[in-house]
């Protein structure tokens, strides 16, 4: 067993292993609002899931919204890059506004319309994130806002919690 990891106990082995897999999902997340990983990915990947699975994953992308700080203005855009017909059920909560509220009403939406809510969450991180990203990208505080096109970077993440 290397050295580092002689100090953790297996509980905490098993902690910083369901961290690490926690890390590599919001690193593929970031990844996407970057426009380095295919919407396609994520939800051939969300469609594996259970639904608790899937109703976690959607709360997972609204903290990584709202940490964006998307904007009221954001809606429509959200929508078309969702490619979602505004009249589907996600869309006309969206364009209700962006409260928390809202977008926790869309992770509950019926099993049948999460594939929607996801590509309609997913579209709205992009939006607010890209915003975000041109004005603190390359952050040394802020990983998620580094250029994860280079490996070197997300090795630099994944190191972090090995250490």
């Amino acid at each position: 067993m290397p050295e580092k990891l002689e100090r953790f106990s297996l509980q905490s082995l098993s902690t910083l292993f369901i961290e690490m897999l926690n890390t590599e999902k919001e690193i593929t997340l970031n990844k996407y609002g970057q426009g380095l990983v295919d919407p396609k990915v994520l939800v051939d990947e969300f469609s594996s899931f259970g639904l608790s699975e899937k109703r976690s994953y959607l709360k997972e992308i609204i903290a990584l919204i709202q940490q964006s700080k998307p904007q009221e203005e954001d809606i429509r855009s959200a929508i078309v890059e969702s490619k979602l017909k505004p009249t589907f059920t996600p869309c006309v909560l969206l364009a209700k506004g962006i409260t928390s509220h809202l977008l926790q009403r869309i992770a509950e939406l019926p099993d049948y319309e999460l594939n929607k809510a996801l590509k309609l969450l997913l579209g709205l991180f992009k939006v607010s994130y890209q915003r975000r990203f041109q004005a603190e990208k390359n952050n040394p505080d802020k990983w998620w806002y580094w250029d994860l096109s280079d490996e070197r970077n997300v090795e630099k993440v994944l190191k972090k919690y090995l250490d």
